[in-house]
């Protein structure tokens, strides 16, 4: 049985930890030494249980704290200064004992940015973040995840609206940028199956986006296009930079978070 916590998800730092019987991974560590560190010791989670670091690119919210797990297994699709790596190539899985995992190319401005897809035989989590769209070849496998973690980074209005500058606000809505809310959504609405008993939206914008926003545009859509293959109990969370949302790692019950629904709900559940 899979457990997981999302740490850290945003612009000032990343971080998720998965565990699933015989193997502990860290997917990226970007966030401040002491935030993470200390969600660590509150999932129980010690450093040298953990198997493998695998990161999806080199931007400093995603690696900022790699010197503290250097010395471990780690896998990235691109090389990391004075860090040895295992370097991953999309649609070619690897195990760590029993997962198996498949790394998935994004479309980032950082090269060869990539997403995860873990599997155990009996459970699947997709993770993917940073990326301005998702390759409508990766359909198939991401399909009937028990767990999605899924970028749902900005509302365009909101993002024009903001003060960035132009070529900002272009790159971030780019195919090269990030998921905004209707295009997280359309994607979740082709993959999502009564198998699927949670969703995070994940790397939320501070300024050009709400969790709230996220979670009711995420919500309606997935209603309008998909009622008849999603499970009555399926919980739609949305992460804040710093709030935790975990399943199990010393909960009894699933903690996702306090803004979240159950879908078919209203929104703003606190669980």
């Amino acid at each position: 049985m899979m457990e997981f916590a999302l740490y850290a998800s945003g612009s000032k730092g990343n971080c998720f930890v998965l565990r699933d019987g015989t193997a502990v991974i860290m997917i990226d560590c970007g966030s401040t030494k002491k935030h993470l560190f200390k969600s660590m010791e509150e999932t129980g989670i010690v450093r040298e249980e953990i198997d493998a670091l695998l990161i999806t690119h080199d931007h400093s919210d995603h690696i900022s704290q790699i010197r503290h797990f250097a010395d471990l297994p780690v896998y990235s699709p691109v090389e990391i200064d004075g860090v040895e790596t295992f370097r991953v190539r999309p649609m070619t899985p690897f195990f760590i004992e029993t997962l198996r995992i498949t790394p998935l190319a994004l479309s980032h401005d950082a090269p060869d940015t990539t997403g995860y897809v873990f599997e155990d035989g009996i459970e699947k989590l997709v993770y993917i973040t940073d990326t301005g769209y998702v390759n409508e070849n990766y359909l198939p496998l991401l399909s009937g995840a028990d767990y999605i973690i899924m970028e749902s980074n900005h509302d365009v209005g909101m993002l024009m609206r903001t003060r960035r500058p132009q070529f900002l606000k272009a790159r971030i809505y780019s195919d090269q940028g990030h998921l905004c809310n209707e295009d997280c959504a359309e994607v979740l609405s082709r993959i999502v199956s009564d198998k699927t008993r949670m969703i995070i939206l994940a790397h939320i914008s501070q300024e050009a986006n709400t969790r709230e926003l996220a979670l009711e545009t995420n919500r309606r859509i997935l209603l309008e296009q998909c009622p008849d293959r999603m499970n009555d109990e399926l919980i739609l969370s949305a992460a804040g930079q710093y709030e935790m949302i975990r399943k199990g790692l010393g909960n009894e019950k699933v903690d996702p978070g306090s803004v979240c629904c159950f879908i078919g709900m209203e929104c703003h559940s606190h669980l």
